[in-house]
């Protein structure tokens, strides 16, 4: 790391914590060195540690610019590790931006009692950068990565099963998982290179020492972490789900049904919806990204021939299939035997079944018509969901199958949240045990390969944590963080 990167990291920064417009109440926070002339600045008085206390704040004149409570949490003890001062004042837009530009001015502003005479109150102090407060818990050891991550995914959470989950990863959870592997792994290696150090004792070390047993045993417990992880990461995440189909089949209907509330427009005119909509609906805790899709259908020459903008939204409608997770083909079963229909349904199966097989769901809608048409609604394709987008019958096997598609089987409750770099940082550690495995397998096996994939095993896991992590991981991860946390 370069002297200015590491300078920067030491700065006093200083930020509005709460989120902008209007509200009641809102914090200003500042974390640094020696914030105690600051606050004598600010406050025109000295803090109890870690105690709230009702004050003024006070401009360069002596004047309030509001009163709040103000709290300052000395190093170590704080959020940061650092000193850590926060002013929670009413919760306008202006006061707090009075309050912090107050902050930066009279960080500026001579020390009276400072040596050498001038020197600033609080030299250096700056804007904080998106996410550098709970960068510098992290780089101090007030948390470990996978935990600073866990704040925003807390922060960002869809359902409260992804909150919940995000809390228990916060609290350290799905970081005592990995450190628990991490110490099963060391041990092994150890005994490892203690054979590989004394190689002339001759002792059959896979034998002697039930390596494989031992290996067995991790890739084992790993295979469970893995699977909590990537239960996490759905709840983090969610699935892409996209409804697709002709015209007219029932997709806003179904959205409409799925999620409760009236978002599409229906109507019996084909083409009614010209460009997606989504919403983000939940299903036993795991949140379903939904998109409605413009109607799938060609230019026929007839009266109902496609406008620019309707062709626009069956382009996108595309896109968004190509890119979902789970896509479903909707049918209608009140124009089966539609010659037009039929064709038309063909050539968007065609195409959905070169590219789509595994994501693809088959269901039908309209049951409740078709039954009184005296009709039975069977389902033309195996495995198809029949239901009812008007009366609700058979949402509950669509839900089910939804989340069947996704992988998921876990109860919410226990499941910790994790994200995909966590997911792929498992799978590779599993990667390595496979090759140890692999070698310990050989009787005649070079116990130098065995121990530099326990290695690579062990160090594919501290980087969930961070205790192998590159800079510019630590930018990307920390980049997408609110301001002020």
């Amino acid at each position: 790391m370069s002297h200015a990167a590491l300078a920067r990291q030491t700065d006093p920064i200083a930020a509005i914590a709460t989120a902008p417009g209007r509200g009641a109440v809102g914090i200003v926070r500042v974390s640094g060195r020696g914030l105690e002339p600051l606050i004598q600045a600010l406050c025109a008085r000295a803090l109890p540690a870690r105690q709230a206390v009702y004050t003024a704040f006070l401009d360069a004149a002596g004047q309030p610019i509001d009163q709040g409570l103000a709290l300052h949490f000395p190093a170590p003890h704080s959020y940061t590790g650092e000193d850590v001062l926060e002013l929670q004042a009413h919760g306008g837009p202006v006061v707090l931006q009075l309050l912090l530009a107050r902050c930066l001015e009279a960080a500026a502003e001579p020390h009276p009692d400072a040596q050498p005479p001038g020197a600033a109150r609080l030299p250096g102090l700056r804007l904080a950068e998106p996410g550098e407060f709970t960068r510098r818990a992290f780089l101090n050891d007030k948390l470990d990565l996978a935990q600073a991550e866990a704040v925003a995914d807390l922060i960002d959470a869809s359902t409260e099963a992804a909150a919940r989950s995000a809390g228990r990863s916060l609290a350290g959870a799905f970081s005592r998982e990995v450190e628990a592997l991490r110490q099963r792994i060391v041990e092994l290696r150890m005994l490892v290179e203690a054979t590989l150090d004394f190689p002339e004792e001759e002792i059959d070390f896979l034998e002697q020492a039930d390596a494989r047993g031992k290996l067995a045993a991790i890739e084992a417990a790993l295979d469970r972490v893995l699977d909590r992880a990537h239960q996490g990461a759905l709840l983090r995440e969610g699935l892409r789900v996209v409804l697709a189909g002709q015209p007219n089949v029932g997709k806003s209907s179904l959205l409409n049904a799925l999620a409760g509330a009236e978002l599409a427009i229906v109507t019996p005119i084909p083409g009614t919806t010209r460009d997606k909509v989504s919403e983000t609906i939940q299903i036993e805790g795991v949140p379903l990204h939904v998109i409605d899709t413009a109607g799938l259908r060609e230019d026929d020459g007839d009266a109902r021939a496609i406008d620019e903008v309707e062709r626009i939204g069956i382009q996108r409608s595309w896109q968004a299939i190509a890119e979902a997770d789970a896509v479903i083909f909707l049918h209608d079963l009140t124009r089966r035997g539609q010659a037009d229909y039929e064709a038309a349904e063909a050539r968007i199966a065609e195409r959905l079944h070169l590219d789509q097989a595994e994501r693809l769901i088959h269901v039908h809608n309209k049951s409740d018509a078709r039954a009184q048409a005296q009709s039975p609604p069977e389902a033309a394709t195996a495995g198809a969901i029949v239901v009812s987008a008007r009366t609700g019958d058979g949402l509950e096997a669509l839900r089910r199958a939804l989340l069947e598609r996704a992988g998921w089987h876990a109860s919410p409750e226990g499941v910790t949240i994790a994200r995909r770099r966590h997911v792929l940082a498992l799978q590779r550690t599993r990667q390595h045990l496979q090759a140890a495995s692999d070698h310990a397998r050989q009787r005649d096996t070079a116990l130098d390969l065995f121990a530099e994939e326990l290695r690579l095993a062990h160090d594919a896991l501290g980087e969930i944590t961070g205790v192998f992590t590159p800079d510019d991981l630590l930018g990307a991860i920390f980049g997408h963080f609110c301001i002020g946390k």
